[in-house]
């Protein structure tokens, strides 16, 4: 008989994105969704990486707080993660307005930025924690104004970093990537699959 199931934990995502969701499920584990409501704020001086893995370790450590109220002795792991787009060192996160879309748009086009996404996991129990990142880079292709327009008119710009989601209508912006694809969605799960097995969790 194998003794897999002691090891296979219920993760729990510390965010809303249906996209994080998706790419999860691919672990082949069982997952509960538990929105955080961590402050994003950070210090103006942070790099990329100090504010995606500040910000993905916050995220999983406010459900844990949530949890431990209940389940003091619950052995899930939480995932937290955190994505932003930096161009030229000047990084951006999710667009503030429609306006704000076609400004982010208007100077991806045409160049080529990176994409970071920090990812924490923190077991519930003891709050162990560990935590890395992946950089991808991205070419947008060059846009005329009537294109962004038309695309920040979809909607679906307002809540991805850097205005835009390769996965979806975005894929149409995108001239090429060197890199982690899923890195660029939101969450790279071949780095989720590393950092769970220190906690002897592996997949698949």
């Amino acid at each position: 008989m194998s003794s897999d199931k002691s090891i296979k934990p219920e993760l729990v995502l510390a965010s809303s994105s249906p996209r994080r969701k998706e790419l999860i499920a691919l672990l082949g584990l069982p997952v509960t969704v538990m929105p955080s409501g961590a402050s994003e704020e950070t210090p103006e001086d942070w790099t990329p990486r100090q504010i995606v893995e500040e910000l993905s370790l916050r995220k999983a450590l406010a459900v844990q707080q949530e949890m431990k109220a209940d389940i003091p002795s619950d052995s899930s792991i939480i995932i937290g993660s955190d994505t932003i787009v930096v161009l030229d060192d000047v990084i951006m996160g999710k667009p503030r307005d429609e306006q704000d879309a076609f400004h982010m748009l208007s100077q991806l086009s045409g160049k080529a930025h990176e994409v970071y996404t920090g990812v924490s996991c923190v077991r519930a129990s003891d709050s162990r924690s560990v935590t890395s990142h992946r950089v991808t880079k991205v070419r947008m292709r060059p846009l005329s104004e009537a294109q962004i327009s038309r695309y920040v008119a979809t909607g679906e710009p307002m809540d991805k970093a850097g205005a835009y989601g390769i996965q979806e209508i975005g894929a149409l912006l995108v001239e090429a990537i060197e890199g982690d694809y899923f890195n660029v969605v939101g969450l790279p799960v071949s780095l989720v699959a590393i950092l769970l097995e220190q906690f002897e969790v592996t997949v698949p």
